[in-house]
């Protein structure tokens, strides 16, 4: 069976989310690729670094820009297990990325779709194309049996 580049991606992503359920963390992983090479890794990690921007998606930014040596990520792919938060989203544009792949929708904080639609949004200088669904039913399964746990 062919797998996609953004179900590769994916699959990565969500060990990193595991990795966060493991640390008893929200499971949210993301990662950032330029040309199908991942550059930055992130899981959700606020509790741990008792910062509440410590967003997987930030953290993968930010190792990302990190080894780029520059903060404009063009013709960056982020892939994240759960739909971007507002904060998270502003970032993607702040950054320049290119494109977005994520798995499961946010629909009490979603800042690209659930919510608010800031990735993509015409009125802003930049956009970010938008993938939804990439192995949803994993990403979703993840968080519900970590949520499941913690009752």
């Amino acid at each position: 069976m062919l797998v996609s580049p953004d179900e590769s991606l994916m699959r990565e992503a969500l060990r990193l989310a595991g990795e966060g359920a493991s640390a008893e963390e929200v499971p949210v992983g993301a990662v950032v690729a330029i040309g199908g090479e991942i550059i930055g890794r992130g899981s959700n990690s606020p509790i741990g670094q008792c910062d509440p921007t410590a967003h997987a998606e930030i953290l993968a930014l930010r190792e990302a820009a990190r080894r780029l040596g520059n903060y404009r990520l063009e013709g960056a792919t982020l892939c994240s297990t759960l739909e971007p938060c507002v904060m998270c989203a502003g970032a993607l544009l702040a950054a320049r990325v290119d494109r977005l792949v994520f798995g499961a929708r946010d629909l009490r904080f979603g800042g690209v779709r659930s919510k608010f639609r800031i990735a993509d949004s015409e009125i802003l200088n930049h956009t970010v194309e938008v993938v939804e669904g990439v192995l949803a039913p994993e990403c979703v399964a993840l968080l519900q049996n970590f949520f499941c746990r913690r009752r």
